[in-house]
């Protein structure tokens, strides 16, 4: 048994892509997009005809009503791949607009229902910031399930699991980065930060009973995924799962809900000032929240110029 059926066995894989093909090859419940892997999909000869056919049939939409069709083109062509969900990302444009975001929610779910893809099968992504947190509280109330991306820090996770989000994607590699670019230390197995990040968190809310799902996401590397085996779901780039097809060495689990009671963490609440107070004292998260909204916003507007190139 190779690694990613080992894997399996203990945490549900979701693919972080949105290449319908690598998909199929790997056989994920889940699968996650967002602007960067749509932009990166539709500069493929096989996907261009998905961004053509959403200008081409809305003519008169704004481009950023055609975004909106294109990733759910692509929500619906995913989820005739896979059993499970997918998630789709409101524009990071409105990641400190609460109002704003939970209205692309609901007009995101309107737009896959007419697509005849039920709520169930969609978690609207959304930056976790305080504004994108509150935007979630407002939508899970109404039915509509959110996955909690550009998470680095535990003060966002707790915020997220208070305000009753589904699914949290803290970003592995990306905190990786960050503390290797600040220490010049290259982090192995459960030195690594990233990887201790979301231990803390899958902990922390087994321990204390949250029900949100967490998600690892962003890895660099198989050691990062599978020094989190166990945990509820990890998103992981076609890449890094044919490596993981490609060995067979044992993979043992890491996590698991039985052994958080006895770990040493201490139950926080959180209300804006602290939250805010917690994102301050930490230089990573605060930086890379920041850095993470402006590249989905730089692909973004790459994708609205090859849209009004089609025009």
């Amino acid at each position: 048994m190779n690694q990613l059926e080992q894997l399996k066995q203990f945490t549900t894989v979701v693919a972080d892509t949105g290449d319908f093909q690598s998909i199929q090859a790997y056989t994920p419940r889940d699968a996650t997009t967002n602007p960067s892997l749509i932009l990166k999909a539709v500069q493929k000869d096989e996907y261009k005809p998905l961004l053509e056919k959403a200008v081409r049939d809305h003519p008169n939409a704004s481009t950023a009503e055609i975004i909106d069709r294109l990733l759910i083109a692509f929500g619906v062509e995913i989820l005739q791949t896979i059993p499970g969900r997918v998630s789709t990302e409101v524009d990071a444009r409105l990641s400190f607009d609460t109002q704003g975001t939970v209205a692309k929610g609901r007009d995101l779910i309107a737009l896959y229902s007419n697509a005849g893809i039920a709520r169930e099968r969609v978690l609207i992504k959304i930056a976790s910031t305080w504004e994108g947190i509150r935007a979630a509280a407002i939508l899970e109330k109404e039915g509509i399930r959110c996955n909690m991306t550009l998470l680095f820090s535990l003060a966002q996770a707790i915020a997220c699991a208070e305000a009753g989000a589904q699914l949290i994607s803290p970003f592995v590699g990306r905190i990786y980065d960050w503390y290797k670019k600040s220490t010049g230390i290259d982090y192995k197995g459960a030195e690594d930060p990233g990887v201790q990040s979301v231990r803390r968190i899958y902990n922390y809310y087994r321990k204390f009973g949250y029900k949100t799902e967490v998600m690892g996401a962003s890895f660099r590397n198989t050691s990062q995924i599978l020094e989190l085996a166990g945990c509820d779901l990890l998103t992981i780039s076609p890449d890094l799962l044919q490596k993981l097809a490609d060995s067979d060495t044992p993979v043992e689990r890491k996590l698991s809900a039985e052994a958080a009671p006895s770990t040493n963490i201490v139950h926080m609440s959180l209300n804006e000032e602290a939250f805010r107070f917690m994102m301050n004292e930490d230089a990573m998260a605060t930086e890379k929240l920041a850095e993470g909204i402006r590249a989905f916003c730089v692909d973004s507007g790459k994708l609205k110029q090859m849209i009004s190139a089609l025009r």
